[in-house]
């Protein structure tokens, strides 16, 4: 069985968000390559990251109120409007602007031009919250499952193509050329999107927690009631928020472990391969779906990541790491979908941009406080343990010993926790709870749509 639904809008607002989200992170990952070139400070660079992993967490919940009191595709298009002026006004700041000065990580200047790149990425994210909502209405809910797919590939595409295009335009020209394709594009997609006639709802204001219109409010205090109505959700939304706690370990340790198996040169070339793991990770659920209980498959989904996690590791193999991470790469676009999946259907309609915001805002949180923790304590803990510690004379002569052999311990007792915790969900009551709600849910009730417009 094919997707059901209006197709024809569904697959141009797919291609729409394909072009801004490669674009959009295209620019970011050229930034955290320029100022590092520039400035030779892996202090700056890890402040870059950390930055934007804490402004996706506090800004998901405000943009899911903003999708929800708004026309979806107005919400995307006014995304694509403020990333257009923060690059175009980026882009005059940085022409103007001695090249010099962002040689200096103290900088004034290099922090603005980063800060206004920040503004640009980070408005970006109103669309990956619209999206789902709007499979909601465009999509049946039979095949939601596999259009959720076909969206999981889409950031699968966008992470291939950016991976291969920003060290390449910052080679050529600094930050000149990705600004200028990023401004080309994003008028590009503003101008499409005007054109693509979406059938929605009325935009009106969304009720807030009393039943009443809530205007512009955030209502942080209404979404989690709402979350808190369907048995086991919230649970979902924490063990999620946990998987993503311990997944970051490996976004704050993987390059360094590659990097001490590889060169820089093909472990780049490698994660472009590697990428292509979501590519058929998403074409696989557009084609399967999730079957009838996606909470289930989701964490039987993660009871597979983390014994990926648990054996590649084992030895210093760039074999056994590439096909552990392949494995990854192919089902964490399963994850992601059962989870949206879920959240479309027990989450009332006009509520579910907050609710996919709050996910968003809850679940990312996670990833940058380990990212900040982890380090250190591999550095100063686990990497002597394993090079002239305790544990290199322990089980150095099979395990074998060094920075390498310290991380992949890291990498090991990470995946072990990974496994009692799922194992302990997949047999606790909010799963159960959830499953059955699921599985008793009517679809969310969508509103009739407006006549459809091209504005």
């Amino acid at each position: 069985m094919g997707i059901q639904g209006d197709r024809r809008t569904f697959f141009q607002l797919l291609v729409s968000t394909l072009l801004v989200s490669v674009i959009n992170f295209t620019v970011w990952f050229a930034i955290t390559f320029y100022v590092y070139l520039q400035t030779k400070s892996v202090f700056a660079t890890g402040v870059i990251s950390g930055l934007f992993l804490v402004m996706t967490a506090l800004t998901g919940i405000w943009f899911g109120s903003l999708v929800d009191h708004h026309s979806k595709k107005t919400m995307m298009q006014a995304s694509a409007t403020v990333s257009l002026v923060a690059y175009a006004v980026a882009f005059v700041a940085y022409q103007a602007t001695p090249k010099e000065s962002f040689k200096d990580p103290t900088s004034v200047s290099l922090w603005l031009l980063i800060l206004l790149l920040m503004v640009g990425v980070i408005a970006g994210n109103i669309r990956t919250i619209a999206l789902p909502t709007l499979v909601t209405v465009l999509i049946a809910e039979e095949t939601r499952d596999k259009a959720n797919g076909l969206v999981g590939t889409t950031s699968g595409v966008t992470f291939l193509v950016t991976s291969v295009i920003s060290g390449v335009l910052v080679a050529i020209g600094g930050m000149f050329w990705v600004l200028v394709m990023a401004i080309v594009v994003l008028t590009v997609a503003v101008v499409h999107m005007a054109l693509v006639p979406v059938n929605e709802r009325p935009a009106e204001p969304a009720p807030d927690d009393s039943g009443e219109a809530g205007g512009r409010r955030v209502d942080l205090k209404g979404t989690v009631r709402v979350v808190r109505e369907v048995p086991g959700l919230m649970a979902l939304i924490l063990f999620s928020a946990f998987n993503n706690f311990l997944g970051g370990v490996f976004m704050a340790l993987m390059d360094a472990y590659g990097l001490s198996l590889v060169s820089v040169q093909t472990w780049g070339l490698l994660w472009g391969v590697l990428s292509t793991g979501f590519i058929v990770g998403g074409l696989l659920i557009s084609r399967t779906g999730l079957g009838s209980n996606p909470i289930r498959l989701l964490l039987l989904i993660n009871v597979v990541l983390w014994t990926v996690m648990v054996l590649f590791p084992l030895r210093s193999s760039i074999i056994m790491l590439m096909v552990g991470m392949y494995a990854y790469m192919i089902l964490m676009p399963y994850a992601e979908a059962a989870e949206q999946t879920v959240l479309q259907k027990v989450v009332p309609y006009e509520r579910q941009g907050r609710v996919f915001g709050f996910a968003q805002s809850v679940e990312q949180a996670a990833s940058p406080l380990t990212a900040f923790l982890i380090s250190p304590i591999a550095q100063f803990l686990f990497i002597p343990f394993m090079t002239d510690g305790a544990g290199a004379r322990a089980v150095g002569d099979w395990f074998g010993t060094g920075v390498d052999r310290g991380i992949a311990l890291v990498f090991m007792l990470t995946g072990v926790i990974g496994l009692i915790a799922t194992s302990i969900a997949l047999r606790s009551r909010p799963y159960r709870r959830l499953s059955d709600h699921y599985r008793a849910s009517t679809p969310a009730a969508v509103p009739e749509p407006a006549p459809a417009t091209s504005a």
